[in-house]
């Protein structure tokens, strides 16, 4: 696994062992920037949120296409373990919420982009988005991109659909605004 683009392209990522940790496909990564590259152009100056953040491949992926922040929120271990430890290789910064997407705090003003990978069919989804809404995370002008199975279905969400895609065993949907 390694970064697609940006200051860090081609640097490698760890990823814990073992069959709990996920990480995004690097293919199903690049089509998902490339579709966020063509609706919201630069990844200059955004406020990111990396949320089921795991090895934090996504939110580092953002970093190094240029966003000035990401708040990394993931509760495994040994996910934690080696998302810090991305973090620090690329000397990349940001914030770690070591704590479940369920418990996170009241933030002031939303994020420009919001990355969601949950566990595949762990029905986290819908009460992260709504926990995330009622939180100030999510606002009207925010980017919401999650990765699920290819299979599940995303019709219930309150948000804007602005594309969708399936990539191997992966589907990519893309919203925008809160509801």
């Amino acid at each position: 696994m390694r970064i697609i683009a940006g200051r860090w392209r081609g640097r490698k990522l760890e990823a814990p062992r073992g069959e709990t940790t996920r990480p995004t496909s690097d293919r199903a990564r690049e089509t998902l920037f490339s579709m966020l590259t063509s609706r919201i152009g630069s990844f200059d100056d955004l406020r990111v949120a990396d949320i089921f953040a795991g090895t934090g491949a996504l939110g580092l992926e953002a970093l190094s296409r240029g966003a000035k922040h990401c708040s990394f929120v993931e509760q495994d271990r040994p996910a934690l373990e080696a998302l810090r430890k991305n973090i620090a290789a690329l000397d990349a910064g940001g914030e770690v919420l070591a704590r479940s997407v369920l418990a996170i705090p009241r933030v002031e003003r939303p994020y420009d982009l919001l990355l969601l990978d949950p566990p595949y069919k762990s029905d986290l989804l819908h009460p992260a988005i709504a926990t995330l809404t009622a939180h100030g995370w999510i606002g009207p002008a925010s980017w919401i991109a999650i990765e699920t199975a290819r299979d599940e279905q995303l019709d219930s969400i309150d948000l804007t659909l602005e594309a969708d895609r399936v990539i191997g065993k992966a589907r990519v949907t893309i919203f925008h605004g809160s509801g």
